[in-house]
């Protein structure tokens, strides 16, 4: 429980992306991490991996102060934005086809 007064360590971050890869595609330990890092709270990784495991980066961000609506909306316009992208590729595939297509008939036309 916190006491009065009391001043809380936060990290940033990429400070918290940087402990959960060290951890996932390093293999290092809780342990070693938090010596490398300068962590003092021995179960504060255990936590990120937690968040990391159930939501992904976005569990990492500091939500405090964020209401559940605005999280949706993130997430939703992260989802518009790569189907916009995939969207944006099939339109240039798409093109390229049209494309061959009107050449290879002109051709066809000419014979």
């Amino acid at each position: 429980m916190a006491m009065k007064g009391q001043k809380f360590k936060t990290y940033s971050e990429e400070l918290k992306i940087k402990a959960v890869r060290l951890h996932v595609e390093e293999k290092w330990t809780y342990r070693q991490i938090n010596a490398h890092l300068g962590i003092q709270d021995k179960d504060r990784i255990k936590r990120w991996m937690r968040k990391y495991r159930e939501q992904g980066e976005f569990g990492l961000l500091d939500q405090r102060g964020r209401r559940k609506e605005y999280l949706d909306q993130e997430r939703y316009v992260q989802q518009l934005k790569r189907e916009n992208a995939m969207l944006k590729k099939c339109l240039e595939i798409w093109m390229q086809e049209v494309k061959k297509s009107a050449s290879n008939s002109s051709k066809k036309r000419r014979n």
